[in-house]
Parts: C-alpha cells; structure tokens; sequence
C-alpha cells in the first residue's frame, strides 16, 4: 500500500493555479507522498508550453491572460475543462520512467476511470496534428479519446526535485460531475496500484512559497512573454 495526498483548491486566477504546481514540485521532496491537485479557473484564461513562442500564441487565440506553464506541451485553454495536477517527488517509481511511459500511464489511469463510470474512452495510437502548437486541436499518441475526439491531454516537467504533470480534461462527457470522475479515479488507482488516499492541506511555506511565485513569476510579462 502507499499514500498519495489530494488537494482540492478550487477555482484560482490562472498565475496562482501555475505557481500552486511549481510550489508543489519545489517540496516534493519534503513531502514525500505523490499529490493529486483539483483546481479550477476564476476567469477564462490560456496557458501555453515552457518552450513555447508567446508572440505565435497570443496571435493564435483571443483568450487573456496568457500564462507561461512550469511544463510543456502545447497551448490550452481554460474555462470550464478538470484541471489536475500530478506531483510526484524524485525517487517515486513515477518519477523514474521516461516521459512517453508516465505519459501513457497517466491518460491509462483516466481511462479507467471514465470506464468506472460506464463512459468508454480509448487511448490514441499515433498522433493526429490539426492545428500545431495547440493542445486540443488533434491529439497526441496517448491521449484520451472520447467518441474520437480528444477530450484529455497533459504536460509534464521532470527534474532533479521530482516529476509534475499537468493535465486537462475537456469538454467533460456531457451529464458527468467532477467530482464522481474524481472518486471513480482515486478508486481505480486503489484497486490497480494499492494507493490509500490522504485528503491534504498545504503547509505555510507551500503557500507563502505559491504567493511568492504567482507575484515574481506568473504575473510578470517578463516571464509570460521571455520567448
């Protein structure tokens, strides 16, 4: 058996949801345990790859703010999509697999967890590229399809402080609450992977830390615009 924490944070302006997952990332040595984020947004916003060009993304969509993810990956925008995040600390066997294998194993996990729900989804076998750099125009080898189109796609940034993935799920299947997808996901990696779940609550300096990070970094156009 191991523990893995959740967090719901609820909706957040889009530089705090991206400086909530960098705050997690820095500790997640410290913290020792893999955590699951919920959050959601509290204006329409955008975010787009590490290694993306902001001046190619702002001409590609209308929606403001635009912010700058800790991780790759293409633009997305947000609204009313699941929004997840994945941390786990250096060491976690997660953390030791290559980025297409945690890949595949993350959007796997969110299979089952619609297939819990009676909802079939399936994972695509090769890319399909309608609209490069953006996120949900086609999809990638593993992303999780819904009637054929792509209804979830992630991010992911590995380093020596441990393994964050960012994931977006969207539009939901018609008729399914958030939170029934999120017990059928924390029930599906119980069963398969032996996980017990810790409902989580962040420590001072985790908040002090995210605060720090959403008015230094992901406010701050020198970040947002650096490409």
């Amino acid at each position: 058996m191991e523990t893995w924490c959740v967090l719901e944070s609820g909706p957040q302006p889009p530089p705090e949801n991206m400086a909530w997952d960098e705050a997690l990332l820095e500790n997640a040595q410290a913290r020792k345990h893999p955590v699951l984020r919920w959050y959601g947004w509290t204006e329409p916003a955008a975010t787009f790859g590490y290694f993306q060009k902001h001046a190619e993304i702002a001409r590609t969509t209308q929606l403001r703010p635009l912010v700058r993810r800790p991780t790759g990956g293409g633009l997305v925008p947000h609204d009313a999509d699941w929004t997840y995040s994945l941390c786990f600390p250096p060491g976690h066997p997660w953390h030791e697999l290559r980025a297409q294998e945690s890949y595949h194993r993350t959007h796997d996990w969110l299979r089952r967890g619609f297939e819990g729900l009676g909802i079939p989804t399936e994972l695509a076998t090769a890319a399909r590229h309608d609209l490069p750099g953006q996120c949900f125009a086609g999809y990638e080898q593993s992303d999780v399809l819904w009637q054929g189109r792509k209804v979830a796609g992630a991010a992911q940034r590995r380093n020596h402080l441990g393994l964050l993935i960012q994931g977006s799920i969207q539009p939901p299947p018609l008729g399914l609450e958030r939170s029934a997808f999120a017990l059928a996901l924390q029930q599906a990696a119980t069963r398969d992977w032996g996980v017990t779940w810790l409902p989580w609550q962040p420590d001072d300096p985790t908040r002090q830390r995210a605060a720090e990070l959403a008015a230094l970094k992901y406010c701050r156009a020198d970040h947002n615009q650096k490409r």
